[in-house]
């Protein structure tokens, strides 16, 4: 019998448009394997939310392997020792995934690649990052001129379709059952109301795909009222690679209207991964060096509560509680409020982007390390493209202007009580309630302590 290949799956939970999958199956007897490796990612391994998503997602792509005849394999600890155990064990002479870009992934196909034939595809992204440079020869840094390049390449090929059949090995390995890793929480279960948000998975990807195209021809108004949800909230899904970027390419681009808006996101993406790519440790490491240098972010006590304050939703800001208390109840958070939540922090605050960006990677079930870290460091003004720190969002303001009052008075039910326009700002109109904290810090004064700190910082510099 022809010796089976090993398909490798990390992000890429699909069957449709998987090149690596199509590639196996053309050479014989596939055998899918996922493996939980919490040791090469280290300090990055997958947060709380994103593994409630994860078991949801492997459960779907099991299911839908065996309508295929065949079954996902489920072991634990460093890919390539797991990879060599399966090949030994299974006969397996090549090993077929699609390519990661984050630092620690691209770790791991160098150590498998010493070990087995291991045979990498592209298809996680519109085009393979690094592939597109300026006309110098480098890699872009800035979005816009980016995306103007990438969309000369647009559209994507046609995705294909899954294999119609997948042939089974004549012997399968040894699998985990997924149930013993442990990946839902309990004692308490806090991600009750993740359930009737999400439906992780393939066939729950393709649903999202078609109830969004009926809107994205309206995305660049709808994206920004947080009361509408806009947004496509397919970001999990591709997380995941439960979808291909290129299927959702092909299903929304002629929506007509503002639909390019929303491809621009998509470009975003790919633009995140490009900027990993060049600085793999941009998650942890502000591309400005004054940002980690000469910045005077706060610490000590007051610092710790006014995070925790964050964290819980509690800040005396309607919107922002409104966002984080979204975040903490479905792993999900408004585009627009991500904005208004992460400035909040940096300049209201002033804490250190990093801890915003580690609180998001917990807690949202699409926490990308890419574009988790990209928008963050845009917001503080550290990024090699980014806002300027003395842009500093009024949050107040932006409730009143994208309409957030149902918004609000979803997540905060102690304002539900509350109209308009005192359900923005209720302290300022003497109709706080006692249940509701007050304001953590007046927006006149965080303003001034940020732009003093940035003073600073510029007097560093000179």
């Amino acid at each position: 019998m022809t010796a089976p290949s090993i398909l490798w799956l990390r992000r890429d939970l699909r069957l449709s448009d998987q090149a690596a999958l199509v590639a196996a199956a053309a050479a014989g007897p596939v055998i899918p394997v996922f493996i939980l490796d919490d040791d090469t990612p280290k300090h990055r391994r997958m947060g709380a939310a994103s593994r409630w998503w994860l078991h949801h997602s492997l459960a779907s792509l099991d299911a839908s392997l065996h309508e295929k005849r065949s079954r996902l394999i489920l072991r634990r600890g460093k890919c390539e020792e797991q990879l060599a155990l399966i090949a030994a064990e299974t006969g397996a002479r090549s090993v077929h995934c699609l390519r990661h870009y984050e630092p620690w992934w691209r770790n791991a196909e160098k150590a498998v690649a010493k070990q087995l034939d291991l045979q990498c595809h592209d298809g996680n992204y519109l085009l393979p990052p690094g592939s597109l440079t300026t006309g110098g020869g480098t890699p872009y840094k800035i979005y816009t001129p980016f995306w103007r390049a990438l969309k000369e390449h647009m559209p994507p090929p046609s995705p294909s379709n899954r294999p119609r059949e997948i042939a089974a090995p004549d012997k399968w390995p040894a699998s985990d059952m997924l149930a013993d890793w442990n990946l839902l929480p309990t004692k308490p279960d806090w991600a009750t109301g993740f359930t009737a948000q999400w439906e992780p998975g393939e066939a729950g990807a393709r649903k999202r795909i078609a109830a969004f195209a009926d809107e994205a021809a309206d995305y660049d108004r709808c994206r920004n009222l947080p009361s509408q949800e806009g947004s496509s909230r397919l970001s999990p899904h591709l997380h995941f690679g439960e979808v291909s970027p290129a299927t959702i390419w092909q299903r929304t681009a002629d929506a007509g209207g503002s639909v390019d808006v929303f491809l621009g996101e998509i470009g975003w993406r790919d633009y995140a991964q490009n900027i990993i790519l060049q600085f793999p440790d941009y998650g942890g490491r502000s591309a400005r060096a004054a940002f980690d240098v000469d910045l005077p972010w706060r610490s000590g006590s007051a610092a710790d509560a006014d995070l925790a304050a964050w964290q819980q939703g509690r800040t005396g800001y309607p919107i922002v509680d409104a966002g984080m208390r979204q975040l903490w109840a479905t792993g999900w958070m408004h585009n627009r409020v991500r904005m208004i939540a992460a400035s909040f922090l940096i300049k209201h605050l002033l804490l250190d982007w990093r801890l915003g960006e580690q609180w998001f990677w917990d807690t949202l079930v699409d926490a990308d390390y890419a574009s988790n870290a990209v928008n963050w460091q845009w917001v503080a003004g550290s990024g090699v493209d980014s806002n300027m720190f003395p842009r500093i969002m009024a949050p107040l303001t932006q409730s009143e202007k994208f309409d957030a009052a149902a918004y609000i008075h979803q997540w905060v039910p102690e304002l539900a009580e509350l109209t308009e326009p005192a359900i923005h700002d209720p302290e300022s109109f003497g109709q706080r309630p006692r249940s509701y904290p007050a304001k953590i810090i007046g927006h006149r004064e965080a303003r001034e302590r940020a732009l003093a700190a940035y003073d600073v910082m510029k007097a560093h510099g000179n």
